[in-house]
């Protein structure tokens, strides 16, 4: 069953192999721990989920591998923090919780002269609206958790390799030498295309065991049936509360990709189909109003998860990005972030107007 799932998201993602994990979180640990060891450097995006950035900032420099986060909206950015050591650039399709867009040509651009992968967290987007191996980048993962299931009800992640990334290049000799970890086997002479994935199923996931439950992967695979159904309505009814949003007194600004005045809304047109479900805008009167807000919608439920069926809100400063105060992931705190779903349309406008007229 696992397979099954690991061999659809490949596809999905027109990737060469696929490897299914227990969660998102586990997903892109197992991605980075299969590049990186004690030592060595990446370069990331700063605006990331806030238990990406705890687990790069805290968890990843205890094993000793150091981060540095700079801002992705300035693609060179990256180039200027690559070091010696440097092993991979990682970061969001679109960020979490501001939006914002990942040029993947000019970022993969700046991976690949420096001999590195691209690794790219297309949770927001899904493969349905976006495929970032089209545009450069070498690995995908995904919190399964969220879109692929699609109904709140299974935890899971995925791990997908291009199979392009010259693994040769001399930049990652744990790709070339025999493994220690397991019977001396050279991953990418052995195993070629899929030689990454193999390595991160045989040595990361084998030794630290976050494995998918097989029935979570029977929901993914039920998720992946309606996938293309339900993206179309998350996006229309996300375009709907936009369009509410961007006239609303109570609201100074609107972070939405589809928005032409979206720093990012040239890339997301590139490189999307549409821009997808999750809406993020700042109250004008503030962090408390934000935080009222969120407790007064009445069909979007209060809750930190995102990618269902049903619409939910949060507010990040004081959930999803609470432990980021003070950091380069610091959010706005008049900033809420809604993940819209797929109910009556007029139901959702209608619980986002009356919230806002509360203020």
């Amino acid at each position: 069953t696992n397979a099954a799932f690991e061999e659809r998201m490949a596809a999905l993602e027109g990737g060469s192999g696929a490897l299914a994990l227990a969660s998102g979180m586990s997903a892109q640990m197992v991605a980075l721990l299969t590049l990186l060891e004690a030592g060595d450097h990446m370069v990331s995006a700063s605006t990331l989920y806030g238990g990406t950035y705890s687990q790069f900032d805290v968890t990843f420099r205890r094993m000793g591998i150091d981060t540095t986060f700079v801002d992705p909206d300035e693609p060179e950015n990256f180039a200027a923090a690559i070091k010696p050591n440097t092993k991979a650039i990682y970061a969001e399709t679109l960020g979490n919780p501001l939006t914002n867009v990942l040029d993947f040509e000019k970022v993969s651009d700046i991976a690949h002269a420096h001999g590195i992968p691209l690794v790219v967290d297309n949770t927001f987007a899904t493969p349905y609206l976006c495929q970032p191996f089209a545009h450069g980048a070498d690995i995908v993962t995904h919190s399964a958790t969220k879109f692929i299931g699609g109904h709140g009800t299974s935890m899971g992640g995925v791990v997908v390799e291009s199979g392009q990334f010259p693994w040769d290049n001399g930049n990652f000799p744990m790709m070339m030498e025999p493994s220690p970890g397991y019977h001396g086997v050279r991953f990418y002479e052995t195993f070629g295309d899929f030689g990454y994935i193999m390595k991160a199923r045989m040595e990361t996931l084998r030794t630290l065991g976050p494995s998918m439950s097989p029935f979570n992967a029977f929901m993914f695979l039920q998720g992946l049936e309606s996938l293309h159904v339900r993206m179309d309505r998350h996006c229309e009814n996300a375009q709907a509360i936009v369009d509410l949003l961007v006239d609303h007194p109570a609201v100074s600004h609107v972070l939405y990709p589809g928005l032409p005045d979206h720093p990012g809304h040239e890339a997301a047109a590139r490189q999307m189909s549409a821009f997808g479900g999750m809406v993020s805008f700042r109250v004008a009167s503030g962090r408390d109003a934000a935080m009222r807000m969120t407790t007064t919608t009445k069909v979007f439920s209060l809750a930190e998860s995102l990618g269902a069926v049903e619409s939910l809100i949060e507010h990040p400063g004081v959930m999803t990005h609470a432990s980021a105060a003070g950091s380069p992931l610091e959010v706005p705190d008049d900033l809420v972030r809604l993940s819209v779903g797929i109910e009556s349309t007029q139901d959702l406008i209608d619980d986002v107007a009356q919230a806002l007229d509360g203020l």
